[in-house]
Parts: C-alpha cells; structure tokens; sequence
C-alpha cells in the first residue's frame, strides 16, 4: 500500500483545470441527467460527508461532533477525464443546479496531456482568433445610388464556374477540331468543404445532404458538399442526389473501391472529382479518423476491419512526384467518367502551392484548384500541427491568382479558399473579401458544424473532441446512443438558414460595388486594410 499523502506527477485540482463545475446542492434533484449526458465522464454521482453541529437549546451542553452524509455531483480531476465546457450538464438540468466554469488563472493541464508519451490530438481549429480577413474593409462604393444595385430590391444571382475555361481562340473552334472541350459547372460559390462520413455522425451527414438538395431543388441554388475522404454512403452513389456532390479521393485511393464497384449504377455524374493532397490543418500530415469511430458501417465502406485507427495512406507507389501524381490522377480520374466530369486537386496553403498551380497550368485537363489554409480543420490533427505548421489562406491565395495573371490564365483556372472562413462569424465579409484577392469561390467545414448543428467548440478550446467520437452534440460520434440527439431535419432547415443568410449578406457587399451580376473575381482596389505590411503583402490599399 502506498502511504497516506502519496502524489503523483498527474494528479490536479479543480483549480489547475481548466474547467470546473459549479453545483448547487439546493436545487440538485439527484436525477443523473447531467452525469449521463457528460461525454467525457468528467463528474459522477458521489457520497460526501459533512460535519454538522446541532443547535442545542442551553448553554450548558458542549457541541457534538455529528456527521452527516448527503448524495450530491463530485468532479473528477484526472486529466483524462477533464471537463471540456462543453454545457451539456446544464443544458439538461431541469433545475439549472450545475454549469461549467472557466478558471481565470493559466491553467496546468496541458503540462499533462501527453500522457503515455503520445501528443495531444484534438478536433477543432487553431486556438488563435486572429483573422486578417476580418480587417479587411470594402473600400470602393459605387457613386450612383441606383435601385437597381440595392441587394434588398433587386433580384440577382450570384455563381461561379467550377471546369477549366478554355480562352476565346480555343472556345470557339468547334469540338471536332479540338477533340474535347473541359466540362464545366456553374455553382454557388460557398460549398461545404470535405468533412467524411465517419469524420461525420450519420445524422449529420444526412442532414447536410437533405438541407443541400433543398437548396438545389426548391430554392434553385447550385450548392455543392465535398464527401471528403474515405467514400461514402452506398445508396447515395446510386441516387440521383450525386449530382450535388463533389466526390473527394486521396493520392492513396482510400475507400475508393466502393466509388468505382458503384460507376456502372451511377443514375446521374457527380458534380466534381476533388483529390486531396493536402489539408490545412495538418500540411504534410494527412488525416486521422481515430478507432473511436470505425464502426462497421465506415470500415464495410473503407474496406478495413472495424475499430482500427486509420490514418490517410501515403502516395501510391506508383507516383514519386507531386507533378505527376497530379497528371496521372487527373487523367485517370477523366477516363472513369470519360471525360464527363472536372476533376482538381486540393492542396495545403503552403510556399510551394505557386509550383503545383504552374503545373496545372500546363495541364488541359487541370480544372481548378483547391486550396486549404492553416486555420482549416475538424479532424483529429495534432496539437503542434494546428498551431504551428501551415500557410495563412489570405497571402496564399493572393500569390496564386497574381501568378496566374502574370502567365495570362487568370480567367482559366478557378482557385477555392478555404481554412478558417468565417471563423468569426463574419462568412459573408470573409468570403467577399477572399472573393476580391482572387479566389472564384469559397470551402467551408468547421462553420456548418457551428451554424447548422450548434457545435459548442470555440476558439478558445472549449469542447474540441470531434476526434474522439464523444461529440456531447452528436456531430462527430459514430455512437447511436449519441448521434440520435441530432435531428437531421432541423440540420437541414439550419443548411438552409445559414445560405439564405449567406446570400443576403453577400449581395448586400457586392451590390454597392457595382458588381450586381457577376463575382468580382480579384477586384483588389475594391479592398483595403489598416496594417501597412499587410497591405503591401497583399498588394491592396492601405486605409487608416
């Protein structure tokens, strides 16, 4: 036995969390609700002893020591079972006796994440809240109050193209003397960018896809979701609904068997092939889909056997450079759908991005390009990759689209931004700006989990466990018992809630700029920014 008073390297106090729980004894009903729902297990139901001194009537008699027992919420402090705020005890507390509190002082637990000697891992974005994108101000108003121009009394719509624009001596010939013209699709410029189904409950994913058939079908906006990696549901590909969906594979074909068994049944052609390179969360890393949520559903469409990690597979073999990797994904990607079909590469914002883009450039069947920056991420991606690797997506971007106006394919090649849009809420605003340093349109993965599901992860990393499959939401588990708190139809009226938003938003920037009819696509004299470096950095106006 070890002796009385023994501490260990780990042991904490509930002020060396960085959450601890308040609890009210008077108004706790010991009903268990909130020790059920906590999905980290971070409080329990304990027995506490108390002393209590009796009122004596007299004097004449000396206080006893009497001790009472009483049942009540005891929090756990062992690091692996820290409270996360997530508020799911409070929100099922039918007399609000218990909340979570954030400790004002530094708090010490991440001095003891790391244990078992592995890294911490979380789901979320970086814990920096600083965004460029939010200081940037729309500086160039049109002069004429014209009606016309008012997104609140003129109608208008707002597209981008997704497909390789062949210039005006190419587009022209006809096609027997050219032999093929690039598919192109016309497409609203904000899409959900890839979140897995496995990264994703069934519900949400569900719920995304009914909120963005409603969009396309009722609304008549072309809204496109990214699968994202390791395929995806088997009725889906065989349903007409695929026709709103970008399909995403990995340089190392992971679950792309399903995809391929499922070709010859396909009702309609996919909107778009995305091949993933590289994500901005974690740049040369690759994702993690953590055993927790390998069920047997994920691993029947992986192809792997259940609750087993699973981590993005390198490169296939037969490809030894990012050049031709790029070529002969492309081409082979063409050719299943015979040409059908614009086929692009995703890549991580990084310094060598300019060197993938002129490569496309030089190739006919290159489409576009995605690109993520380093504040992009919902995955399981490490601690130091999210906070310390990866390039900001505003410079990126801006790189890219004046390195295609120096070679004359600005208007050929589409670039999409994505990495931390909207992270402050303001989507419409980041967007509008990402729109006007050069970007065609808009990804976006962390901000529908906020807006259409009620995600309770924050910058500040409160929640931040998508990667473990204990979403309190349902989000982001594979378990039944968790997901089924999410109703896919409210997910899908939020889808809806958050582009008719958007759209307003949207209009209500460009319409004062004269831009009533088409996306102004690297419009830079239209924007500004307080910070001097910055503005030279980006080549725009500099506003104080």
């Amino acid at each position: 036995m070890e002796p009385v008073g023994t501490l260990h390297p780990s042991l904490l106090s509930q002020k060396d969390l960085l959450w601890h729980i308040s609890w009210d004894k008077q108004k706790c009903a010991l009903c268990g609700h909130c020790t059920a729902v906590c999905p980290v297990r971070a409080i329990e139901l304990g027995v506490h002893r108390k002393r209590e001194i009796p009122i004596t009537l007299g004097l004449s008699e000396k206080p006893k020591n009497v001790y009472g027992v009483y049942h009540g919420i005891r929090q756990i402090t062992d690091p692996a079972h820290a409270c996360i705020g997530c508020g799911m005890c409070s929100l099922v507390c039918p007399n609000s006796a218990i909340y979570p509190v954030r400790n004002e002082e530094t708090d010490k637990l991440k001095f003891h994440i790391n244990a078992g000697g592995e890294p911490r891992r979380r789901g979320g974005r970086r814990n920096d809240s600083a965004s460029v994108l939010d200081r940037i101000k729309f500086v160039r108003i049109s002069m004429l109050t014209d009606p016309a121009l008012d997104a609140g009394r003129h109608e208008f719509e707002l597209r981008t193209l997704l497909g390789r624009i062949l210039p005006p001596e190419e587009a022209v010939k006809p096609s027997s003397q050219t032999g093929w013209i690039p598919p192109v699709r016309e497409i609203y410029p904000l899409i959900i960018g890839g979140m897995s189904f496995g990264a994703l409950s069934p519900n949400m994913w569900e719920g995304l896809q009914m909120g963005v058939a409603y969009l396309n079908e009722e609304l008549g906006m072309p809204v496109r979701m990214c699968t994202g990696e390791g395929g995806c549901p088997p009725r889906l590909l065989r349903s007409r609904f695929i026709k709103f969906v970008i399909l995403q594979i990995a340089s190392g074909y992971f679950g792309w068997d399903e995809i391929i068994h499922a070709l010859p049944e396909m009702k309609e052609d996919p909107c778009a092939i995305e091949i993933k390179y590289g994500q901005g969360a974690k740049p040369g890393d690759g994702g993690l889909l953590m055993w927790h949520k390998v069920n047997k559903l994920i691993a029947a469409i992986r192809g792997v056997p259940p609750r087993v990690s699973l981590p993005s597979p390198p490169t296939h073999q037969t490809k030894y450079s990012i050049e031709e990797s790029v070529a002969k994904m492309i081409q082979s990607m063409y050719m299943a759908w015979g040409f059908r079909v614009p086929v692009y590469p995703k890549i991580s914002a990084t310094t060598t991005s300019l060197a993938v883009l002129n490569n496309l450039a030089r190739n006919p069947y290159a489409a576009a390009l995605a690109i993520d920056g380093e504040d992009g991420g919902t995955g399981a991606a490490y601690n130091v990759s999210m906070n310390h690797m990866g390039h900001p997506i505003a410079s990126n971007i801006r790189d890219a689209y004046l390195n295609l106006v120096k070679i004359g394919k600005q208007n050929e090649i589409p670039i999409f931004a994505g990495g931390g849009i909207g992270k402050n809420g303001n989507l419409a605003a980041n967007a509008a700006a990402l729109i006007m340093l050069g970007a065609s349109g808009i990804q976006v993965g962390k901000y529908m989990m906020q807006a259409a599901a009620g995600c309770v992860g924050s910058e500040g990393d409160r929640c931040n466990i998508c990667n473990i499959g204990l979403c309190p939401k349902g989000i982001t588990s594979q378990d039944p018992r968790i997901y089924r708190r999410l109703d896919p139809e409210h997910v899908a009226q939020r889808v809806v809630d958050v582009y008719s938003s958007f759209d307003s938003e949207l209009k209500k920037i460009l319409a004062p700029l004269g831009r009533s009819t088409s996306l102004p696509i690297g419009m830079s004299d239209a924007i500004g920014i307080d910070d001097y470096h910055t503005a030279e950095r980006l080549k725009i106006k500099h506003v104080v």
